[in-house]
């Protein structure tokens, strides 16, 4: 497929790369393509500049939001929960009408420090807020639970896990529970339409102690039934 990914750090990067590696036409967008080259320091977690990722996949592309968007079939949505709506907006509603959007992004607020809060939870969640602000695009919740390495490589840990999708659109979640179990992920649970994106987008609190007491954020949660 022709694939978009918005977001151009961690898990834009895992995502993007993954899906080369598969064989897809992979686009990353940025806000401004020649600014993100231009950065020649280490972002705030220590990876290289963006720059020195796309020499290493020559395969991939970079555009604008809006270009990525308009040319893609599927859309990933791997910007950080607090940019997410303006991100999605410069993407531009007419270039995600009708397609799939699959959106990994978490509303995490560090405004008080760390561990973040929610910015939205309990009543309403980011996954919700992306569908009503594009109501012609099939928003997929999905991946938000575990960290950009697993994503990707889920059978990096040995064992099954579980991962969830949350959404409105039956095929639109088959064609992302396909993609996902490209990805090595054989247990997907499908939670039912986007108001269960609460539910996943609220294991955060969870995860991010979880990180804390292990000393990594390489786990995963596994439902046993």
């Amino acid at each position: 497929m022709n694939i978009a990914v918005l977001g151009t750090g961690m898990v834009g990067q895992a995502i993007a790369s993954r899906l080369d590696d598969l064989g897809h036409s992979v686009v990353v967008g940025t806000r401004d393509p020649q600014a993100t080259l231009a950065r020649t320091e280490p972002d705030q977690t220590g990876n290289a500049p963006f720059a020195a990722w796309l020499d290493a996949h020559p395969g991939v592309e970079l555009a604008t939001f809006a270009d990525a968007a308009a040319r893609a079939e599927l859309v990933v949505n791997a910007s950080s929960g607090a940019a997410t709506l303006e991100v999605l907006a410069l993407a531009g509603a007419d270039n995600l009408a009708g397609k799939v959007l699959v959106d990994i992004a978490n509303p995490l607020d560090f405004s008080a420090g760390f561990p973040p809060t929610l910015s939205v939870k309990d009543t309403d969640s980011l996954g919700e807020q992306v569908q009503r602000a594009l109501p012609e695009t099939k928003v997929v919740k999905t991946l938000n639970t575990l960290t950009a390495s697993l994503m990707v490589d889920p059978r990096s840990l040995g064992e099954s896990s579980t991962v969830f999708v949350s959404g409105e659109d039956a095929a639109a979640k088959a064609t992302v529970v396909e993609l996902l179990e490209s990805f090595g992920h054989d247990d997907v649970i499908d939670l039912g339409g986007i108001e269960s994106a609460r539910g996943t987008e609220m294991l955060l609190p969870v995860w991010l102690r979880l990180m804390g007491s292990l000393g990594t954020g390489h786990f995963n949660f596994k439902v046993v039934r």
